[in-house]
């Protein structure tokens, strides 16, 4: 029970933080917010790290496990959070949603290649799924369009798309980065579970951070950042403080609960990103029924390609037979 609740929470908050991001972008630039939430998620990871015995978990580490949560802090908060960021201000919050899950899929083609996981039929329906999201959203973009220039807001399909398509290869690599890391910390006959992981995104912080500082040097420094609107500022610190608590919840949850909990109870982040945006963005957001069916489909999506497909289909009460042909792997 306690882990659901704490995925829950996860998810909320990462639902959360997807809306005050809307809000920021809105009146500041990408690389602006980025200054704010990257660096600040380092003195709020270390006190993390401090509390789950992080630090100690990093004497232990090898040269290898450094650089890959160096580069998937690279990859993660410097390559996916530029993309998702541009994307949100490109499409808004909610026509940005189904592309954006295209990183559950290239997650599951790198397991597949590099750690030697199975693919099963569910899995591949799962794939279809995911990939009508952004099919139905490019064929109702004239709807959509409509709608959105009635709330004065001009969608931009090529750029949300491309950058969407960014933020799916920024997320969708960064596990398997992490994976990698922990597999190096765990062969040189180290491995903390929970502490590393949470030492894993302080220093996956620290390198992006870095990463963030220079782009942020090269376009204008002090001044650049001085030019900020106030007020998306804001927006800019909740986020950061609500993607803090997200991930801390989510590892808390995978430290009392099985993967086959935490993972479709955080799923329903997506929900609560259309919730949280109708409540603070509805004047910068379309929200048809179109959309909103397009992200349940990516959602069913999703879970089939997250969740033990066995474990499932048996709770839905097939025959065993059934359950088995549908899960059981393909290639």
């Amino acid at each position: 029970m306690l882990g659901a609740v704490l995925a829950f929470l996860s998810a909320g908050f990462f639902g959360l933080n997807n809306s005050t991001v809307r809000r920021g972008v809105l009146k500041a630039s990408v690389l602006q917010g980025m200054a704010i939430t990257v660096p600040l998620g380092v003195p709020l990871f270390l006190v993390f790290a401090i509390a789950f015995g992080g630090l100690a978990a990093l004497a232990d580490w090898p040269a290898a496990t450094w650089a890959w949560m160096a580069l998937a802090g690279i990859v993660h908060f410097v390559l996916g959070r530029y993309g998702n960021y541009r994307a949100t201000q490109a499409l808004g919050a909610t026509l940005s949603t189904p592309v954006q899950q295209i990183s559950i899929l290239v997650s599951l083609v790198l397991a597949v290649v590099f750690l030697g996981e199975r693919v099963s039929l569910l899995n591949l329906v799962g794939i279809g799924l995911v990939m009508l999201g952004p099919v139905v959203v490019l064929r109702q973009h004239k709807s959509s369009t409509a709608k959105a220039r009635a709330k004065g807001f001009e969608p931009e399909y090529l750029p949300g798309f491309g950058w969407g398509a960014v933020c799916a290869l920024g997320y969708g690599v960064s596990p398997l980065l992490i994976a990698l890391g922990l597999d190096a910390a765990r062969a040189s006959g180290g491995g903390h579970g929970l502490a590393d992981s949470v030492a894993g995104v302080l220093v996956s912080y620290v390198a992006a951070t870095i990463v963030v500082a220079g782009l942020v040097a090269a376009a204008g420094g002090r001044r650049y950042m001085a030019g900020m609107d106030r007020g998306a500022g804001v927006w800019f610190y909740l986020s950061t403080l609500f993607v803090a608590l997200s991930q801390l919840f989510r590892y808390l949850a995978l430290a009392v609960a099985p993967v086959s909990v935490v993972v479709p109870i955080q799923r329903l982040s997506m929900v609560f990103r259309i919730v949280f945006n109708g409540l603070l963005n509805a004047d910068h957001e379309v929200m048809d029924r179109w959309i909103l069916l397009t992200i349940l489909v990516s959602l069913i999506g999703v879970l089939f390609l997250t969740l033990d497909g066995e474990a499932m289909l048996l709770w839905l009460g097939l025959p065993g037979g059934i359950a088995e042909s549908l899960a059981g792997p393909i290639f």
